[in-house]
């Protein structure tokens, strides 16, 4: 467990910094993230008898026939409700769920920071310690497109394909814990892509 807290200290809102995006408080479902899992995830966890899904405010869906087929892939959709330090999904969970022991996982209220290229989540199972899961490889060139209705006096910026894997010892961690035989997980799993649309107000000129 000891290693579990190092390995993940050092993924679902968008922490966005001031030269990069600002969205300004966020009723619930006004802005939103879609990540998609890359295909054979779904079915390299379903062969190890785990379930990947969302809880709390957020939903998922398969795209494919099965959870078992080598191309499904799992969509997650997560309302952003709060932004105390940027964006960020307060009250929905990432879950893997090992179906054959009863073991979980639960990566909660995760926040996307794109200037550091990481993913990070609050882990009950590692004493509320808020961890490192994924990172995103493309951050640095990661640029959105912002659209401005005047009409409306509100700006989305849109953020699409941010990369994400699964950050260095992760996969170890993950089958540690869910009590899976070593390498159930390959190290650097490429994990999918998330897209981020975030919805604010432009603000009137002086």
């Amino acid at each position: 467990m000891r290693k579990f807290l190092v390995s993940l200290g050092t993924v679902i809102g968008l922490v966005v910094t001031p030269n990069i995006a600002f969205a300004d408080a966020a009723k619930p479902g006004q802005s939103m993230t879609h990540m998609k899992t890359g295909a054979g995830i779904a079915s390299t966890l379903e062969a190890a008898g785990v379930i990947l899904y969302v809880q709390g405010g957020a939903t998922s869906a398969v795209i494919g026939d099965n959870l078992s087929a080598a191309t499904s892939q799992v969509v997650f959709h997560i309302p952003v409700t709060a932004n105390k330090a940027g964006v960020q999904h307060v009250g929905s969970n990432i879950i893997f769920f090992n179906t054959a022991n009863n073991q979980f996982l639960t990566l909660s209220n995760p926040v996307i920071d794109l200037a550091k290229g990481i993913v990070t989540a609050t882990v009950p199972q590692a004493g509320n310690a808020k961890v490192d899961i994924l990172t995103i490889t493309n951050a640095s060139t990661a640029k959105p497109k912002v659209t401005n209705d005047k009409k409306a006096k509100q700006r989305t910026t849109a953020y699409t394909g941010t990369t994400l894997v699964l950050a260095p010892g992760v996969a170890a961690t993950i089958s540690s814990v869910l009590g899976l035989p070593d390498g159930s997980l390959p190290d650097g799993l490429a994990f999918g892509t998330a897209d981020v649309t975030l919805y604010s107000a432009i603000k009137a000129k002086k």
